[in-house]
């Protein structure tokens, strides 16, 4: 379809909002200029046509009845088999619902989204389906995933399986109360600011954020593009390094990888064999003023002692920059986020990987008629943003991102003395879901607060997996294993010698039936 060019009124508006001032005859020069440069975009549309992918028609999808869903974590069910053979053979996913599967619908958690159909796989999902698994549905996330509570998802909140009046955690919560509750045996979750391993601690399984750039990005909606990861929630840190062997490597179509990255053998690294390693409990993991909750706190030091039954060495590490690094993950989420998913339609421009254009043009059309829908948190980051950007020039981004050289550096010389860093996953056991009527500081208080000690590594890249600790007046505690770059075999590995050293991970009292 051709491409309607400005008329001479719009032009002039245009150089207005640049703060020009086009003199009548200027402005009709312009416009005859303006016009004449779109043949370009008419021929860009046609050549993208004859390689644009087709729409998949075979994959039958529907939304579950709320009888069947009574975690409200299924965003669709669907059955889409993979291959006969393969190291996920007979397991099936739930897929973060931010991440594409042709032919499925996909939400993102937001009417910004709600009716748009992909017509590809997410490479992660390409590969979980080589590998023989099973797509069995779409999980729940949060607004745009803009959340690490999950009361913000436009199709209401998910529960969780633990007690079903509390946070599941977000922005991956249908992914981890599905696991949980044994809906399904594995799932993907993404990760900006904690996503993967924040719901993972509240509803009491594994999470593994990858090395920034390990797993491609590639089919899952973008939040910023040095904070994206996709990663494993699964019950056991055997499954984990199971998907992280299958889901790693490069796939030449997204810059956040390395172009020299070879991964890891993760589930062959899983030999028990631990002694002789240090691990630094981080002090300033614990202990957030107003959010820390001593059972939380208490819980992961006996977790972190008991590897010392392993042949571990357990030492204190003093890291004021974990504190520090928190404000730069604020700066680097908050301005980039506004310039590329919310003004960017998701992908913004300037790097080269692969575009999702029929997304794209979907998203920017329809946040610009649903806006007054978004969740008290994304309606929170694009305020702050656009003020940042307009007023203060996006230097405070630029500065951040400085920065993240130095967040990166002392995380680094912290790994160089010891193994793997660990600290609490989250400074609190999941709290009630807030009502729709709460007031707005409440409503956005459970969607951020707990982000304190997993959105730093997203700004460092460093690999993080969270496994439960133990219990807190009944509730799940996480333990956050930190290793280093692309070092992720060593967090599981730790992680699953714990897990055997404790017979196993409990599970909740309250499940979901797992079939529909």
């Amino acid at each position: 379809m051709a491409v309607r060019p400005p008329d001479k009124d719009e032009v002039a508006a245009l150089a207005r909002s640049y703060g020009m001032h086009l003199s009548d005859a200027d402005a009709e020069t312009y416009t005859m200029l303006v016009g004449g440069g779109f043949s370009s975009y008419d021929a860009v549309e046609e050549l993208y046509a004859e390689i644009a992918p087709q729409p998949q028609v075979d994959r039958a999808a529907t939304r579950p009845q709320d009888a069947d869903n009574p975690l409200g974590a299924w965003y669709v069910r669907t059955e889409i088999h993979g291959a006969d053979e393969g190291p996920l053979a007979g397991r099936t996913v739930a897929v973060k619902d931010n991440v594409e599967v042709a032919g499925v619908p996909m939400m993102n958690g937001s009417h910004t989204l709600e009716g748009f159909v992909p017509s590809r796989d997410a490479t992660v999902v390409s590969r979980l389906l080589g590998a023989g698994a099973t797509v069995t549905g779409k999980a729940v996330c949060e607004d745009l995933c803009f959340s690490g509570g999950s009361h913000t998802s436009a199709t209401g909140p998910v529960r969780n399986p633990w007690d079903p009046s509390r946070t599941a955690g977000g922005s991956s919560s249908g992914s981890a109360a599905l696991v949980a509750a044994g809906a399904a045996d594995l799932a993907i979750g993404g990760d900006q600011g904690g996503s993967i391993r924040m719901p993972a601690a509240f509803c009491g399984v594994v999470g593994h954020k990858p090395t920034h750039g390990l797993v491609p990005y590639t089919g899952a909606f973008p939040i910023e593009l040095t904070l994206d990861h996709l990663g494993p929630i699964t019950r056991s840190v055997a499954d984990a390094a199971a998907m992280l062997d299958v889901l790693a490597g490069r796939d030449g179509l997204d810059p956040r990888q390395p172009a020299d990255l070879v991964p890891e053998q993760y589930a062959a690294a899983l030999t028990g064999d631990v002694a002789g390693l240090r691990v630094g409990v981080v002090a300033q993991g614990f202990g957030w003023a107003e959010l820390s909750e001593p059972g939380v706190d208490d819980t992961v030091r006996a977790a972190a002692g008991r590897l010392g039954e392993l042949g571990i060495e357990v030492v204190d590490v003093d890291l004021p920059w974990h504190r520090h690094a928190l404000h730069v993950w604020n700066v680097i989420a908050t301005d980039g986020a506004t310039v590329q998913m919310v003004e960017g339609n998701g992908y913004g421009h300037n790097w080269w990987g692969l575009y999702d254009p029929e997304l794209i043009e979907y998203y920017g059309r329809q946040r610009r008629e649903v806006a007054d829908r978004w969740s008290p948190t994304v309606t929170l980051v694009a305020l702050a943003g656009r003020w940042s950007i307009e007023q203060l020039q996006g230097r405070h981004y630029a500065m951040a991102r400085n920065l993240a050289f130095e967040v990166r550096r002392q995380y680094d010389q912290a790994l160089a003395d010891v193994d793997l860093l660990l600290m609490p996953t989250l400074p609190m056991v999941a709290p009630p879901i807030p009502a729709p009527d709460d007031p707005l500081e409440v409503r956005v208080a459970r969607g951020l607060e707990m982000i304190v000690n997993c959105a730093p590594f997203d700004v460092s890249g460093h690999p993080a997996t969270s496994v439960p600790a133990g219990l807190s007046d009944g509730l799940p505690v996480g333990m956050m294993l930190i290793g280093r770059r692309f070092a992720d075999a060593t967090c599981l590995q730790v992680a699953h010698a714990f897990e055997q050293l404790v017979g196993g991970f409990p599970t909740p009292p309250v499940r979901e039936p797992a079939t529909v």
